[in-house]
């Protein structure tokens, strides 16, 4: 293969060369020789095109030695094979920009993806494993709790199979042309708020002039949501809380978001508010031009705080 590859290359490189000495030497501008040139550095790497640079310029050269036209004119043609390769070379740059784009656009891609996943697995596992301890704790004497706690867990189950679908989907569509699921949004916080409950955490969800802005940015309204599941899967798994409280605040251009819960604080959630979850919110945040602050309450409690612009996401 890699045999074939040279010997390729090798026709190429030759084919060109005869093009570029293919001219009449009455002509002043080998024409064939420029739209070689141009074609060759559009094509090939600088330890192609630049040989053949030089040949082409030897050749126009010649004009010097043959007389039959003014020096000068002769000069003012030598430019024209430089003009060519750099419009190759330029194209050449511009082609491989293009490439490198589309993988980066598609390295980005995959990178939300895993965030999405993430939000979703952690927060979905996270319920579950508390609700079936709970279950486990009430089985004998509080059957009913139990199986409501069962119930919750298969919801909670069934959303995460959806959620996860929805990803799928949008990576891979399916064959039947089934269109996906549409994205979750801070609409959805009391569907949210419901297994959570069931596990034992006490939730209150308060909107404050969300109505009078109307409808959020499309990546806005994911985001917070996403940083408010987040916040709420860390409050669920480290934070021994009972009650959290969450509030959604638009006013001036700015989407606010206040996470509350009465738990232990930092314990548990990484040194200073470190944690990985809290740095995928923080990272949210950033790619909307945002903030997002997150630490513990002087009289106990755990708070995270986001501020997302609204214009940023149109």
């Amino acid at each position: 293969m890699q045999a074939e590859r040279t010997s390729h290359r090798s026709v190429d490189f030759v084919g060109s060369y005869a093009a570029l000495l293919c001219c009449d030497s009455d002509r002043l501008f080998p024409y064939a020789g420029l739209i070689a040139m141009g074609s060759l550095a559009a094509a090939r790497p600088l330890h192609y095109s630049l040989p053949a640079l030089a040949a082409l310029l030897g050749v126009t050269a010649l004009n010097y030695i043959s007389g039959i036209h003014p020096a000068d004119d002769v000069s003012f043609a030598m430019a024209f094979p430089v003009v060519a390769w750099a419009l190759g070379e330029a194209r050449r740059h511009r082609r491989r920009a293009i490439v490198e784009a589309s993988r980066r656009a598609v390295g980005e891609e995959q990178a939300r993806i895993a965030r999405e996943l993430h939000d979703v697995i952690a927060h979905s596992v996270s319920v579950i494993v508390v609700q079936a301890a709970a279950a486990d704790d009430v089985f004998s004497e509080r059957p009913d709790q139990a199986r409501a706690a069962l119930r919750s867990i298969e919801a909670t189950g069934r959303e995460a199979l959806v959620e996860l679908r929805r990803l799928l989907v949008a990576v891979q569509p399916d064959e039947d042309g089934e269109p996906a699921q549409p994205q979750p949004g801070l609409d959805r916080l009391v569907e949210l708020a419901e297994p959570l409950r069931a596990a034992g955490l006490e939730v209150a969800v308060r909107h404050e002039g969300t109505e009078a802005n109307g409808p959020l940015p499309a990546g806005v309204d994911l985001s917070a949501y996403r940083i408010v599941q987040e916040a709420l899967t860390n409050t669920l798994r480290h934070a021994g809380a009972s009650r959290a409280e969450i509030t959604v605040r638009a006013a001036d251009g700015m989407l606010e978001l206040d996470v509350l819960d009465d738990g232990r604080g930092a314990v548990g959630r990484g040194s200073g508010g470190a944690g990985r979850g809290i740095a995928g919110m923080r990272e949210r945040a950033a790619m909307l031009g945002g903030t997002l602050d997150a630490g513990p309450l002087p009289d106990g409690g755990f708070r995270v705080h986001a501020r997302l612009p609204l214009k940023a996401a149109w």
